[in-house]
């Protein structure tokens, strides 16, 4: 299972979970989710995530 990263705060994007409070749907695909989106917990952009595997 893939999941991102923020890079800024460690705030993980999972792509079952969504992120149902940014408008962001469960099972949103990563590329599905717009460049305007930010981290929940940092506000950091799209751009500062990178992918871990679990």
């Amino acid at each position: 299972m893939k999941r991102w990263m923020c890079m800024n705060c460690g705030w993980t994007y999972d792509e079952t979970l969504g992120d149902p409070a940014g408008g962001i749907a469960p099972g949103t695909p990563w590329e599905q989710i717009p460049d305007t989106w930010k981290c929940p917990d940092c506000g950091s952009p799209k751009s500062e995530f990178d992918m871990v595997e679990i």
